[in-house]
């Protein structure tokens, strides 16, 4: 038996593509997109179709508008139009991002959000097969709690590198979370010069234990979705989290592996913990990231990066329009 069906009796797979195309090989449950991923994608021939059709409803529902506005519904029906091929294909969800330049906007936040399922419906997609990806900010945080208890949007909350950005979540009643593995991993690369770390010490998946453990002692209900990978050894050292979300090459190379895995992250195993419950505060929260290079450092990069991918985006459609 491959890595990979081990892997699915334990934790559900999730595919980290905007790629559709690719979902039908690995059979994933749920399915993440983010800017960079559906930027990506559109500069394939195979997806160019979709981006007309994306354009032409924004030509039509926004006819008269600036063109800003026209080329904003532009992408938000691509994201859209990409997330319902996705779940042509797959039995669970897909995570559609909000746009990065909101992440400091609660109430941006949540009209984007809102807006992005309205679009699904038209489409005739159950927003129960939604989730809205939001950078764990703390105005995407407070956004994500008010979509999920006053709209009954579910939330996945990304570029998630600290604690106190986990616990956050967890009392903000989201939804899920995504811990970025390998970006933690790779942040600590450069700054301490060790080349390799192992499944037992590195520091994205050790930070991703911590969270587990601590959600699953006191009752926590976020579900929590280990993210950015880098290799599977840092999959294989996160065998029981909740959900896994992971490349399509990833998936390939653990389609691959046969070596017995069993898991790492167990509810017994975290009720044993010596975690200690906390309350964290706008004040701790800001606090906390602060002092924390790592994330603060990985959070601001990641924002950067996602705001340059949708810069990019809206040129190639601007083109197009």
């Amino acid at each position: 038996m491959s890595v990979l069906e081990q892997l699915k009796k334990h934790s559900t797979v999730v595919a980290d593509t905007g790629e559709f195309n690719l979902l039908k090989e690995y059979q994933p449950t749920d399915a993440t997109t983010n800017p960079s991923l559906i930027l990506a994608a559109s500069k394939n021939e195979t997806y160019k179709p979709l981006i007309a059709q994306a354009i032409e409803y924004a030509k039509t529902k926004a006819a008269g508008k600036p063109k800003a506005e026209v080329r904003a519904l532009a992408i938000d029906k691509l994201f859209v139009l990409f997330g319902k091929e996705i779940l042509s294909i797959i039995p669970g969800r897909v995570s559609t991002e909000v746009d990065a330049r909101l992440s400091f906007s609660k109430e941006a936040s949540i009209a984007k959000g809102v807006a992005l399922v309205k679009l699904y419906e038209e489409e005739g997609i159950d927003k129960k097969r939604i989730l809205i990806k939001l950078a764990s900010t703390w105005e995407g945080i407070q956004a994500a709690h008010e979509l999920e208890t006053k709209h009954g949007i579910h939330c996945n909350l990304t570029l998630l590198f600290g604690f106190h950005q986990a616990v956050a979540c967890a009392q903000a009643k989201v939804t899920l979370i995504s811990p970025f593995v390998g970006r933690i991993m790779d942040w600590y690369k450069a700054k301490t010069g060790k080349g390799d770390y192992t499944r037992e010490d590195d520091p994205g998946v050790l930070s991703v234990k911590r969270i587990y453990n601590y959600y699953k002692k006191f009752g926590y209900k976020t579900e929590v979705m280990a993210a950015s990978f880098r290799n599977t050894e840092e999959i294989k050292g996160l065998v029981g989290s909740d959900l896994l979300t992971i490349s399509p090459k990833l998936l390939g190379d653990l389609a691959k592996e046969t070596e017995t895995i069993k898991p790492t992250l167990t509810l017994e195993g975290a009720k044993a913990s010596d975690a200690e419950e906390i309350q964290v505060t706008e004040e701790v929260f800001r606090f906390e990231l602060n002092q924390d290079a790592m994330a603060t450092e990985k959070l601001a990069e990641g924002i950067r990066g996602f705001v340059d991918a949708a810069k990019e985006l809206e040129k190639l459609v601007d083109a197009l329009l």
